[in-house]
């Protein structure tokens, strides 16, 4: 049989973004997590802001400039109907 076919288990720690610490085990050293049970909205009943104001001001400049890039097209086909 193979020798060292599985990765070591060990002793690890889980760090939250709000400053819990949990003990567990785990192949990986140090695991780091956004949102724990103590953060999170459901179990807290508080809500919590989420950095993903950047991925949505994205979206809605990429949707914007497709929006408006479609009314262009639309009112110039139009125009090009009627002489």
């Amino acid at each position: 049989m193979k020798t060292a076919r599985h990765p070591t288990y060990s002793e690890t720690t889980i760090v939250c973004a709000c400053g819990a610490i949990y003990p567990t085990r785990s192949t990986v050293p140090q695991l780091r997590v956004a949102v724990c049970a103590a953060c999170h909205p459901w179990w807290t009943g508080r809500q919590k802001l989420v950095e993903t104001a950047g991925r949505v001001e994205k979206f809605r400049g990429r949707y914007a400039r497709h929006n408006a890039h479609s009314e262009e097209r639309h009112r110039l086909s139009r125009r090009s109907a009627f002489p």
